[in-house]
């Protein structure tokens, strides 16, 4: 009653034997992290603050594995409050991202450009 299969069935997936290279959860929050750091150093390099980038700069060449970032060469000549509020946006993203990789340096350093954003924007 019960004939065991003889060919290879045809609704196998090759999928199965093709190896696909992935990155580990801390390899891709590295490159979250890298990325939310990289747009805050465009705005703060727009708004002329250079101890600032320098020191986010230093932050993305250390998740990068020693690459340095391009540094924003052209300007949009947005307000300095918007560029403020958009700047306090993401450090915060860059914040999150780093407290869930507990990096702690990147964590710091987005909690510093938050606060003097926050302040910046305060009347």
């Amino acid at each position: 009653m019960y004939e065991p299969i003889r060919t290879k069935s045809v609704h196998s997936t090759m999928a199965a034997d093709v190896r696909v290279p992935h990155r580990s959860r801390e390899e891709e929050l590295d490159i979250q992290l890298a990325g939310h750091l990289a747009a805050l150093l465009a705005v703060t390099d727009e708004l002329g603050l250079v101890s600032a980038g320098d020191a986010i700069a230093r932050q993305i060449a250390r998740l990068r594995g020693g690459m340095p970032p391009v540094r924003h060469a052209g300007l949009r000549g947005d307000a300095p409050a918007s560029l403020h509020g958009r700047a306090h946006a993401l450090a915060g993203r860059a914040l999150v991202v780093a407290a869930s990789r507990a990096d702690t340096a990147a964590a710091i350093l987005a909690a510093e450009r938050m606060d003097a954003h926050a302040l910046a924007l305060a009347p």
